[in-house]
Parts: C-alpha cells; sequence; structure tokens
C-alpha cells in the first residue's frame, strides 16, 4: 500500500511542479514539491523510503525537463537518505525541527545539484543564495502544512465514523 501511495504522490507532485514551473525567483523554481514529497516521505517512513523516492522523483524530473538526466535523481537520493537517517537520530516530531530540515534539504539539494554541473563541466552557476533561501523558505513552509494536514486526516476520519454510527 505505501508504494502504491508512494507513486501517486510522485505523479501528483510532477504534475503540480510542472504547473508551478514558471513561478520562479531569481531564475530558480520558487518551490520544488518533488523535493517536499521525498522529504516529507524521509522524515515519515525512514532513509530507505526517501532514498527510493528521491530516485524514481528526481530522474522522472529530470526526464521531463532539459539538463542532464541521473543528476537531480542523484541529488534528491542523497538528500531523501540524508534526512532519513537524521529523522532516526533525533527528535523531528515538531513544527521548527521539521522547518529546519526541510529548510536544510533544499540547501543540501541546490549544493549536490549544482555541484554535480559543475563537476561535470556542462554548467557554471552563479551564487544563488537568495534564490536558494526564498525555495527553502517555500519548500519549509510546504513540508510543515503537508504535515499538519496528514496528521490531522486520521482524527477526522474517526470523528466522521462516530457521527455516522446509528445511535442504539
Amino acid at each position: 500500500m505505501r508504494i502504491a501511495i508512494a507513486l501517486l504522490a510522485v505523479a501528483v507532485s510532477l504534475v503540480l511542479q510542472a504547473t508551478l514551473s514558471g513561478l520562479t525567483v531569481g531564475g530558480t523554481v520558487a518551490v520544488d514539491l518533488v523535493l517536499v514529497l521525498v522529504v516529507y516521505l524521509a522524515l515519515a517512513w525512514g532513509p530507505l523510503a526517501g532514498m527510493l523516492t528521491g530516485s524514481l522523483a528526481g530522474m522522472l524530473q529530470d526526464t521531463l525537463a532539459s539538463g542532464v538526466v541521473g543528476v537531480g535523481g542523484f541529488a534528491k537520493s542523497l538528500v531523501g537518505y540524508l534526512a532519513g537517517v537524521v529523522a532516526q537520530q533525533f527528535i523531528v516530531t515538531a513544527p521548527v525541527p521539521r522547518l529546519v530540515i526541510f529548510m536544510g534539504a533544499t540547501a543540501l539539494h541546490a549544493a549536490f545539484f549544482m555541484g554535480l554541473y559543475v563537476l561535470l563541466g556542462l554548467r557554471t552557476f552563479e551564487l544563488p543564495i537568495t534564490a536558494v533561501a526564498v525555495q527553502a523558505a517555500g519548500n519549509g513552509l510546504i513540508g510543515l502544512a503537508a504535515f499538519l494536514v496528514m496528521e490531522r486526516i486520521p482524527a477526522l476520519r474517526d470523528r466522521l465514523r462516530i457521527r455516522r454510527r446509528p445511535a442504539r
């Protein structure tokens, strides 16, 4: 069941990301929903889920975008794995630690992604500190919102079940 949920979430995040691709800050997309999904699953399900989701989602995102296929997949899989490891080692259940993880993962992803392009000699980047900071803030807020919504769903479902029970 988890695999089906992850695959559906990857598909939805890719569609939403393609829809929001025109929203840029300093030449960088303002929010990376695919990365938010990878970090979310890494925090919720562990490093293996983060790594596999990051690899799959990153490769699909690379295929849809113009660029070298595999660079985004590799960067997202590393970030997903590391976010999952951090979640296992520390208590990451409060909003502030989650925000820090999402923002740090965004900065780390940018460093891996740009670093791989520079190491391969395919592209050079100016120092996009503002764009990465804006994307980190956006990803952090969306990640926090996702956790808040997903944590409230079971309680909402239980309340709806109680209301539907016939009176005895």
